[in-house]
């Protein structure tokens, strides 16, 4: 036996491993059996020109619980003993000093852990194996004719030992006496739950453990060895060799709650970079059943990390699948890692990839692609929102819906409307409704004008709009609700509104004093001349506004809008001839009391013309105080009268069935009428039949 010294670098890796910076120690085990899969390839690459060193691969796992060791054996290779001391001791074949130098960077940046990835991909995994071990044995023998088995052995000590043992077979055992702190990496169901999660896929099988049965009442082994995974997944397959039942059944191995897929797509490029896998599109229960922690990247076969971002571009993190590709490097942070040429054209091929399967699935059939345009609605408008690329490709495949459940393309759509809905200044005006049901009446209105209605009613539908408003020209999009259906498309300027200053203050009054107070709501009072048939009363909302809070809703940094009341406009229809009736009947009930009011008030404002026209041209400190004071005084009358006149027609109007029965019906059409409001109102109705 020979005692040995580590190099430097290598005593300060495995310093650090004992006293384990990784909070992910399961890590471990991915790192030890990837290194034994790169034994068996290598193998088989020289059985290739060596038949008689051909034979049936496999890597085994095995714990003994008694003595308290997980074995790790593979029948590749194998080393002989210069190989060992090389390969473990040395800085050239490990990395050890890229990947400390690399440790140390993340910690100065504030990290206290390292990615898990970035063990294997610096070539230092084995050293892993000293997280969870208080001593490592490697029982190794060279496939070369006549090699001496060789075993090395380390309890973490700056030293290690090398002796030759007997080992007929080739190959290499990596046994690990597990540490009192990690006994759970003995159970069972824990090695087997970490080879599902990180070699379920691996090409070489992994043997572990018996196949079982079930008797009398409970399962035992069979005699039957256990291979724990799959060596030829779908993704690794050519698409001519899968059926859409191979596909589904491959989607559910890995998402087994998961409906069925809408979509899928198969990746599969060797130039200029390798890269397999597959892609599907989930079925999304609701807006928010959206987890970007799907897509589950593999080097080789061998899992590595469900967090793909900068590889998958981010729009399609939504879906589902696999990727496995060698040319990723996993090994360098994630700043790098965005600006890496490689993993820029993996994200670009994957886009184009996704963009063209989308492309074909509409041409080819278009009807399938309509019935799933819902589920799908959400990938494609964040695609276009986020790549321009990608909206480039999607514009001519992404679809419209309009509330009579009809699909469009956009060129479909503007050919449709465009004869309708152009407004007098040249604008093709795009109408739109959020809640079919909430929006009804408008919709309704809207429809018997002779206009189709958009239903854009999903998640991101607000900030596509906005894009869309950008990308088309001469262009709007306005919400059923937004306006008067007279004013959605306007065809010529608006007809003047008949009314005197005062009969608008009267009536202004006369209405919002009726309205009810409603939750975090604003109403203004406003007058159109939109003749006899139309509604004498409509409530709209403001279309900048109310998109505003929407976004708002969506992104922390417009919070602002958020907090804002909503703003309500209620259009008195001037035209209308109960809107008249109430024009006139005030003015019969209540002019007598408020003309007088109205004299004075007229006479105080020629006053405080005359006091400021007088102090113009004097700075503050120039007018005397007793000018001041009389302006103020009566300014003051001024509001005095105005709040008297205001009572007396509010007053007025409290009384009124007909005021009050007409602002209720705007606000029931609005879906706005409730509570205690809502009971009046319906008492109300029951008195007036």
């Amino acid at each position: 036996m020979e005692n040995m010294r580590f190099q430097t670098e290598v005593r300060e890796l495995l310093h650090m491993m004992i006293h384990s910076v990784y909070s992910n120690k399961e890590i471990f085990l991915r790192e030890l059996i990837a290194n034994a899969a790169d034994a068996i390839d290598k193998a088989r690459f020289l059985a290739l020109t060596n038949p008689e060193l051909a034979q049936e691969w496999e890597i085994r796992i095995t714990p003994d619980a008694e003595a308290k060791t997980l074995s790790i054996s593979d029948n590749g290779i194998g080393m002989s003993r210069e190989e060992v001391v090389e390969n473990l001791g040395t800085i050239a074949h490990s990395g050890t000093k890229a990947f400390l130098e690399n440790l140390a960077k993340n910690k100065k940046e504030g990290e206290n852990t390292a990615n898990p990835e970035l063990i294997g991909q610096f070539g230092v995994g084995f050293y892993s194996s000293f997280m969870v071990s208080k001593k490592v044995e490697i029982r190794t023998r060279s496939y070369r004719e006549g090699a001496q088995a060789v075993m090395w052995s380390c309890d973490g000590s700056p030293e290690y030992t090398m002796e030759n043992i007997d080992k007929t077979d080739r190959g290499t055992d990596i046994v690990l006496f597990i540490d009192d702190e990690n006994k759970n990496f003995l159970e069972t169901s824990e090695i087997e739950t970490l080879l599902k999660k990180y070699c379920r896929f691996l090409p070489i099988p992994v043997v572990f453990g018996k196949e079982q049965e079930w008797k009398d009442g409970k399962y035992v082994d069979t005699d039957k060895e256990k291979v724990i995974n799959d060596t030829t997944p779908a993704w690794t397959k050519k698409p001519t060799e899968l059926n859409d039942e191979d596909y589904r059944k491959f989607y559910h191995e890995l998402y087994p709650t998961m409906d069925e897929p809408l979509f899928w797509i198969h990746l599969n490029v060797d130039y200029p970079f390798k890269l397999t896998g597959i892609l599907y599109f989930p079925k999304i229960r609701s807006n928010f059943d959206v987890n970007k922690n799907r897509i589950q990247l593999y080097c080789n076969q061998v899992f590595v990390t469900d967090s793909v971002e900068g590889i998958v571009p981010d729009f399609l993190m939504l879906l589902q699948g696999v990727i496995d590709s060698p040319d990723i490097p996993l090994n360098v942070s994630r700043s790098y890692l965005q600006s890496d040429s490689n993993v820029k054209k993996i994200s670009t091929y994957i886009t184009k990839k996704v963009a063209d399967r989308l492309q074909e699935i509409f041409n080819n059939d278009r009807k399938q692609f309509e019935e799933k345009w819902d589920d799908i609605k959400l990938f494609i408008e964040y695609g276009m929102l986020s790549d321009e690329k990608f909206y480039e490709k999607a514009q001519k495949f992404a679809l419209l819906k309009d509330t009579e459940d009809k699909y469009y393309t956009f060129d479909e759509y503007k050919t449709l409307i465009e004869a309708e809905q152009t407004d007098k200044d040249k604008n093709l005006i795009y109408i739109y409704a959020t809640d079919r049901i909430a929006q009804y009446n408008y919709i309704e209105a809207a429809r018997n004008k002779g206009y189709s209605i958009l239903l854009m009613d999903g998640q991101l539908d607000v900030h596509f709009i906005g894009m869309l408003e950008q990308k088309f020209e001469k262009s709007r999009f306005v919400r059923v609700d937004s306006d008067i259906v007279e004013n959605l498309v306007r065809k010529e300027d608006k007809t003047d509104v008949s009314l005197t200053p005062a009969q608008r203050d009267m009536m202004t009054t006369i209405f919002k004093s009726q309205i009810p107070s409603v939750e975090k709501a604003e109403f203004m009072v406003m007058f159109e001349a939109i003749g006899e048939t139309a509604q004498p009363i409509v409530i709209t909302q403001n279309e900048f506004m109310r998109r505003m809070k929407d976004m708002s809703a969506m992104q922390p940094g417009m919070s602002f809008y958020g907090e804002m009341p909503d703003s309500y406009n209620l259009i008195v229809n001037t035209q209308h001839p109960l809107a008249q009736r109430v024009l006139s009947e005030a003015e019969t009930a209540c002019n007598a009391e408020i003309d007088p009011l109205r004299t004075q008030i007229n006479a105080l404002n020629d006053e405080i013309t005359k006091l400021q026209e007088a102090s113009k041209d004097k700075k503050s400190d120039e007018i005397p105080v007793e000018e001041k004071d009389r302006l103020k005084n009566k300014e003051n009358e001024v509001a005095a009268l105005r709040q008297k006149e205001n009572n007396i027609l509010s007053d007025y109007a409290a009384g009124n069935k007909l005021v009050r029965q007409l602002v209720d019906l705007a606000l029931l059409s609005n879906n706005m009428l409730k509570g205690e409001a809502l009971s009046r109102f319906v008492k109300r109705s029951v008195d007036l039949l």
